[in-house]
């Protein structure tokens, strides 16, 4: 019976009476053969609120595709050679017919795909998405999110002015810090000890060429994994109830028009209200100030004001580590496609935001004001008294944050439990995270001095 429900549901989508004589016929059934080639049949209606899903992960796909189409028109003016890299750039913005506007939409696009991929990730872990057999894409989407700063990131070098060229020297300068092996990468990266034509030429490759393929093969196997796991995750309905399924065409397939129509509206008419930037060209000479990485690096060179680079990226390395083992670390499968696990997972993402929002600049202020450890253990060496003390005392902090999400969330006679705790920690992790990159952006001036934003 359900085989021939099946095949019935199929029919009617895919078939209709004369679409073999008539061409608009024939031209629909390719069409919807090649949508239920991407999609599956039929879909929970839960799946289809939007308040589940915001349309993140189609959104950050749609970003990536426009990224690559306009990236290739952009490639036919582009020329990565020192002497003329910048030239093309101004060639594109004055002479080349919508030039500046596939550039704008280009570079909005991007910086979009970083917040997007970011916000789809916190989805995913917010509603448990990476459980129930899904840790293989867990780990995926966080490689994903890696590709897609890493894309960033050399796509930002190409312009050659003087934005593009301190912020990835200041970037570089902070992979060399990563142990064993940071400061071969940056040397690999740049071709040598500085931001010159073999850095140019790398950046170029890896951006048009590595990472798209990269990405491509990641975000096909991500598809295909959601396909073989039976699409979103869903809450685990209880034996005997019935989950209510529409068919994708014209459900599922309307409201990714919507979005898409949307997102598509909002990228373009940023791209015509703000161009992509282009400064005054590069000059090894002469450096800004302050001198900042890209944005979405900001939140770590913050850090790296507050403590020894070793133990800034030693840090950094072992929240990304943990990230990658969530799966392993939170096992517990009752909770799946539930926002915030329960009540009391709800109770700590608030705690967690509360704690990052207003511990996080009082700990800058003071450690940029008031603390000096220097002065209180002078006979220490500096690697501990900036770098160990520091990490080990991130460290401590993220274990009490844990233990306050246990102790501190109750409700109805029952305390937080591990995986309801974990939530509230990795909502402080990520809170964190954006307070750090706001007060990078808005409040450093001149010399990285705190400074009230638009003022300085």
């Amino acid at each position: 019976m359900e085989r021939q429900t099946f095949h019935s549901i199929k029919r009617k989508l895919l078939y209709r009476p004369g679409a073999e004589t008539d061409e608009r016929g024939r031209m629909a059934t390719v069409l919807n053969n090649l949508v239920l080639h991407l999609h599956p049949l039929t879909v929970p209606a839960t799946a289809l609120r939007f308040n589940y899903t915001w349309g993140l992960g189609g959104m950050t796909t749609l970003l990536a595709m426009l990224l690559g189409l306009t990236g290739l028109l952009l490639m036919f003016r582009y020329d990565a050679r020192v002497e003329y890299a910048y030239l093309s750039i101004q060639e594109m913005e004055t002479r080349m017919v919508f030039g500046s506007l596939i550039r704008a939409v280009h570079h909005w696009s991007a910086n979009l795909l970083v917040i997007s991929a970011f916000l789809h990730l916190l989805r995913v872990y917010f509603t448990g998405g990476f459980k129930g057999g899904r840790t293989a894409n867990w780990v995926i989407g966080v490689a994903l999110l890696g590709l897609v700063l890493a894309s960033n990131f050399t796509g930002y070098l190409l312009p050659w002015d003087q934005l593009a060229f301190w912020a990835i020297t200041v970037s570089t300068s902070l992979l060399a810090y990563i142990p064993l092996v940071g400061e071969e990468i940056s040397r690999f990266l740049l071709s040598g000890p500085e931001v010159a034509q073999g850095a140019l030429s790398n950046f170029y490759a890896l951006h048009v060429v590595t990472l798209p393929i990269l990405m491509t093969a990641l975000m096909g196997y991500h598809f295909w994994k959601i396909r073989k796991n039976g699409g979103l995750s869903q809450p685990t309905n209880q034996e005997g109830d019935k989950i209510k399924r529409l068919t994708t065409m014209p459900h599922l397939v309307s409201v990714e028009f919507a979005a898409a129509t949307a997102l598509l509206t909002v990228v373009l008419v940023l791209a015509m209200l703000k161009p992509a930037p282009l400064g005054a060209i590069a000059n090894p000479l002469v450096s800004p100030n302050p001198a900042k990485a890209a944005w979405y690096f900001l939140g770590l060179q913050e850090l790296l004001l507050h403590m020894h680079p070793l133990a800034a990226m030693s840090l950094v390395l072992s929240v990304a580590g943990w990230m990658v083992f969530v799966p392993w670390l939170d096992r517990r499968e009752n909770d799946i496609g539930l926002y915030f696990r329960s009540s009391h997972g709800k109770r700590a993402a608030i705690l967690a935001t509360v704690l990052g929002v207003d511990l996080i600049p009082a700990l800058v202020i003071v450690d940029e004001f008031w603390l000096d450890l220097g002065q209180l253990f002078p006979s220490l060496p500096a690697w501990i008294v900036s770098g160990l003390i520091p990490f080990g005392a991130s460290l401590l902090g993220l274990g009490l944050v844990y233990a306050l999400m246990r102790l501190l969330i109750s409700h109805g006679g029952r305390r937080a439990n591990h995986s309801e705790a974990m939530l509230g920690l990795f909502t402080f992790l990520m809170v964190s995270l954006v307070v750090l990159t706001v007060i990078g952006v808005y409040f450093r001036g001149e010399n990285m001095a705190l400074v009230l934003p638009f003022i300085w």
